[in-house]
């Protein structure tokens, strides 16, 4: 899957995660599995198999798993980002991480218990979806849209959880029950075109753009602690001042300026705030170097709390934005609420037990993760969804995290093998 290089740019041709979906089908052919593919536009395709239930009021179970990866600057790597290869014990390339790791130890489990002759209660199903990276609007989003029956499951496990973390006497394992919020919003800045050889007094669309980036990447609303981040603050190994600092709204703004790990000052940050990134600007007609733009595109990353709605969105763009605002108009591109599953269910039981197959003394730690995943989409259709997995304990978060649309993906084929495990005895556990 690394090797067929399916690159979601988030324009609706690219992706082309027919490659891995038909990989997919190839490998998973035979008794016992019913398999169905969804294309709604050419390449965007996804594969649902499944193994049929003996009994239609057991609880189903879905491993969801995202086939596209996102773009690649080779110049950064030390080897092919798509090369797939295996190299001291770690098989390196883009998505080994986010999440073809995740994605094809789930297909190899689902097709091992097919072959050995599972016969699961409720319906057992595998579903490798594209578009993922880009909003699922060709993936699990328009599956939901439109083959809701294809895809529904009392339980989800997808990306990413399974991380080790805690002290020694009392290790855990991260699995994330709920996510941010997406909020992307366009801002268009109009101007009044003109002559590049006479800016005086002009009113040009890129320098009130550059000042609308200006004030987005400055703004800092104040912190809210949900209480997912006070469980998360409960398992770290750090001192109790450290935590009392960390849950404390007057303190932990200067303790997140001076931490001296950027990486984890930057994920602390995106769990306790709404988060604003304008990360594209744009023009809908080329522009050239001697006319004056009259109009200019900023789209803006926006990661909401949970409870925070739409109106609240624009509360904080018009704070930020200050008088600026009335000269911007902004349009939604996505608008997904933040999503939490509940953890009083017999599926939080079996995952505590597959973890403690080979970590004994392990708990589950529950999670909210600060990015998106499909997940969501499960969740609003009523779904219990949940980022699973089971890594080495050698791999630190540090080094995972940095991975993710990262240089020099890669993940240790020990991990692949505890994820697999992992996946077999939750559906022996959960399904019979």
């Amino acid at each position: 899957m690394i090797q067929n290089a399916c690159v979601n740019d988030g324009t609706a041709d690219s992706g082309n995660e027919v490659l891995n979906s038909d990989a997919l089908e190839t490998f998973l052919e035979g008794p016992g599995i019913d398999i169905e593919t969804f294309e709604p536009h050419p390449g965007r395709k996804s594969l649902v198999a499944r193994i049929e239930g003996s009994d239609a009021n057991a609880p189903s179970l879905c491993l969801m798993g995202h086939t596209d990866v996102v773009p690649v600057n080779p110049d950064g790597w030390s080897r092919d980002p798509f090369g797939g290869e295996l190299i001291d014990g770690e098989v390196w390339g883009r998505g080994a991480v986010d999440m073809l790791n995740l994605t094809a130890s789930q297909a190899v489990a689902f097709k091992h218990l097919a072959e050995t002759g599972f016969k699961p209660k409720g319906d057992f199903i595998y579903f490798a979806v594209a578009d993922e990276e880009s909003g699922s609007a060709h993936g699990a989003q328009w599956m939901a849209d439109h083959n809701r029956e294809a895809i529904m499951a009392d339980y989800v496990l997808t990306e990413n959880g399974g991380l080790h973390g805690g002290t020694s006497d009392s290790p855990h394992v991260g699995i994330n029950v709920g996510e941010k919020g997406v909020a992307w919003r366009k801002l268009r800045v109009k101007g009044t075109p003109g002559h590049g050889s006479a800016p005086f007094k002009s009113d040009n669309a890129l320098v009130r753009a550059a000042a609308v980036v200006q004030r987005l990447a400055e703004y800092r609303p104040p912190a809210q602690f949900h209480e997912l981040w006070r469980q998360q603050v409960e398992t770290l190994d750090v001192d109790q001042e450290t935590k009392s600092i960390m849950l404390d709204p007057n303190l932990i703004e200067d303790w997140l300026d001076a931490h001296p790990v950027e990486g984890l000052a930057r994920h602390f940050y995106s769990c306790t705030h709404t988060t604003f990134s304008p990360n594209v600007a744009e023009a809908e007609r080329k522009m050239k170097t001697n006319v004056i733009p009259d109009q200019i595109d900023i789209n803006v990353d926006i990661r909401t709390l949970p409870g925070e709605s739409s109106a609240e969105v624009q509360a904080h763009l018009e704070r930020a934005l200050g008088e600026l605002v009335n000269e911007v108009d902004i349009d939604i591109i996505m608008n997904d609420p933040a999503s939490i599953s509940r953890m009083d269910n017999p599926m939080w039981d079996t995952i505590q037990k597959a973890v403690n197959q080979p970590f004994p003394n392990v708990r589950l730690s529950p999670q909210l993760i600060v990015g998106f995943t499909d997940a969501r989409v499960y969740r609003n259709l009523g779904a219990v969804a949940y980022g699973a997995g089971l890594f080495s304990p050698e791999l630190k978060s540090s080094d995972f995290m940095s991975r993710f649309h990262g240089h020099d993906e890669r993940i240790d084929v020990e991990s692949l093998s505890l994820s697999t495990q992992f996946w077999l005895d939750i559906s022996n556990d959960f399904l019979t």
